[in-house]
C-alpha cells in the first residue's frame, strides 16, 4: 500500500503538545473524516508501525526520541459541533473527538445548557477527555456525556452509553482498550439561565487563571491525586513549590506546586521528566506517598 499524501514522515511533536517538548513522529497525519482516520489506520498496519492518537496534547509528555511510529492527530479537521436532539427540558449535542473542550463547553453554554461549565476551561480535546474522564472544579465528563462513538480493532464504528464507558478518575473503559479511538460523543444536559451559567464561567476562569500557572508551558495537573491527599499540598509540604533542578527551564510552578512547567519552552523532555521523577521520590520520601504522573509518557522507555 503507497503511502498516502495526506500522511507526512518526521514531523516534531513539540508543536503538537502543550509542554512545548519532545521529538519526531515517524509518522504524522490529521484526517479530516471517519474514512481517512481508516485508511491511516490501515496503512500503518500495512507497514507494522504502532499508532498513538492524539488530540490537544495537552495531557502527554513525548520522549526528545520522538515517537517511532504514526501519530494520528485529531484537531481541527474533525471538530463539528451539531444540536442533534431537542426538548423543553434538555438539549442533545454531538462533538467530533477533535474538538476543544473549551469550544464544547462554550456551546453548550451558548445554547442555555448547564452542566459544561467546568469544560470551558480545560484545554484538551474532546477525544482526550472522554480517554481519560477529564473534569475540574467538581465537573467532569462522566457526568454528561451520554454515548460515545469509537473506531474498534476491526475498523468499525460502534457506540456505547456513558454507563458503559466504565469512568473513573482519570480513567475510561479507552484507557484499557487504546487500539479503540473515540470519534466523537454526544453531551445530554439540562436547560438552565444562560446567564448564570456565564457567570459560573467567568468565576472559574477568574479561579483558574489566578491559581495556575496558565501562561507557561505545561501538560496541566502534572500528578494524578493520590487517594486521600492532593498532590499539590504533599508537593508543597516537601518544600518543592518553585523548585527546579537546573537552568533548563523545568519547573515546579510557584503559582502551584501541583504544575510542573517549561518556563520560555526551553527544556527538552528528558529535563521534564526527570524534575517529575525528583518531585515523586521526594514526596514519597517524606511522606511515604508515591505520586503517579498523570501526563502521559510517550517513547520513553519502560
Amino acid at each position: 500500500m503507497d503511502r498516502p499524501s495526506f500522511i507526512l514522515e518526521n514531523i516534531t511533536l513539540k508543536n503538537y503538545t502543550t509542554f512545548k517538548a519532545g521529538g519526531n513522529a515517524l509518522l504524522f497525519c490529521e484526517p479530516s473524516s471517519v474514512d481517512e482516520l481508516k485508511v491511516a489506520v490501515t496503512y500503518a498496519r500495512s507497514i507494522n508501525t504502532d499508532v498513538l492518537v492524539i488530540g490537544a496534547g495537552s495531557n502527554i509528555l513525548v520522549a526528545d526520541n520522538g515517537y517511532n511510529g504514526m501519530v494520528i492527530r485529531l484537531g481541527s479537521k474533525f471538530s463539528n459541533i451539531a444540536v442533534i436532539d431537542s426538548s423543553e427540558d434538555n438539549e442533545t449535542l454531538y462533538a467530533d473527538a477533535g474538538t476543544m473542550l473549551a469550544t464544547l463547553g462554550l456551546s453548550c453554554v451558548k445554547e442555555g445548557l448547564t452542566g459544561a461549565e467546568f469544560a470551558c476551561g480545560i484545554p484538551g480535546s474532546v477525544g482526550g477527555a472522554v480517554f481519560m474522564n477529564a473534569g475540574a472544579y467538581g465537573g467532569e465528563m462522566s457526568q454528561i456525556v451520554d454515548s460515545i462513538d469509537y473506531l474498534d480493532e476491526h475498523l468499525e464504528i460502534n457506540t456505547i452509553s456513558g454507563s458503559e464507558a466504565e469512568f473513573g478518575y482519570r480513567h475510561s473503559i479507552f484507557t484499557e482498550h487504546p487500539e479503540w479511538i473515540v470519534v466523537g460523543c454526544r453531551v445530554k444536559l439540562n436547560r438552565g439561565v444562560r446567564e448564570e451559567s456565564e457567570a459560573l464561567v467567568n468565576e472559574l476562569k477568574a479561579k483558574r487563571i489566578k491559581s495556575q500557572p496558565v501562561d507557561v508551558p505545561s501538560a496541566g495537573s502534572t500528578f494524578k491525586r493520590p487517594s486521600g491527599y492532593f498532590a499539590g499540598r504533599l508537593i508543597e509540604d516537601s518544600n518543592l513549590k518553585g523548585f527546579k533542578l537546573d537552568d533548563s527551564g523545568a519547573q515546579v510552578s510557584p503559582k502551584h506546586a501541583g504544575f510542573v512547567v517549561n518556563n520560555d519552552g526551553k527544556a527538552s523532555a528528558e529535563d521534564i521528566l526527570k524534575l517529575i521523577n525528583y518531585v515523586s521520590d521526594k514526596v514519597y520520601e517524606d511522606s511515604g506517598v508515591r505520586l503517579e504522573p498523570e501526563v502521559r509518557l510517550i517513547g520513553f522507555e519502560a
